[in-house]
């Protein structure tokens, strides 16, 4: 019995059997630094807890792109990079960048209070969007 490959399998599926490597799907994550200091103070479970919303609505919404499933399907393998924005306008900043490019994300917002605290990304190969990240550092 065969299983239906999707398109993105079988080039992947091409690409190894060629000798080439296959390709490296990401998920990024933006969250706030600003959260983490005075006065906000946010403690370190809040922050990882703004960042799992994110990325969890990200997979939701664009379940059905390839990536996503293909990102899905391999679990063990999954590759997350979470980078930081100093502060909200920051973040909304690149929301925008992202929207006038096309690159599909989900921007969290904790409520009650209406505050963006992360972005994430959809899975992406990850030369197609580092270079619209480039200006953002690892969150330490």
């Amino acid at each position: 019995m065969h299983r239906r490959l999707d398109p993105v399998f079988r080039s992947i599926r091409k690409m190894a059997s060629s000798g080439a490597e296959p390709q490296v799907l990401v998920q990024y994550l933006v969250l706030r630094k600003d959260l983490s200091q005075a006065p906000l103070s946010w403690p370190a479970g809040a922050l990882v807890a703004q960042a799992c919303h994110a990325a969890t609505a990200a997979l939701h919404v664009h379940r059905d792109h390839p990536h996503t499933a293909a990102y899905l399907r391999e679990l063990g393998r999954m590759r997350k990079v979470v980078l930081e924005a100093s502060d909200e306008p920051a973040l909304q900043e690149l929301a925008e960048t992202l929207r006038q490019r096309n690159i599909d994300h989900v921007l969290w917002l904790e409520q009650p209070e209406n505050t963006a605290t992360c972005l994430a990304l959809r899975p992406y190969p990850k030369e197609e969007v580092s270079q619209v990240l480039k200006k953002f550092r690892l969150f330490r």
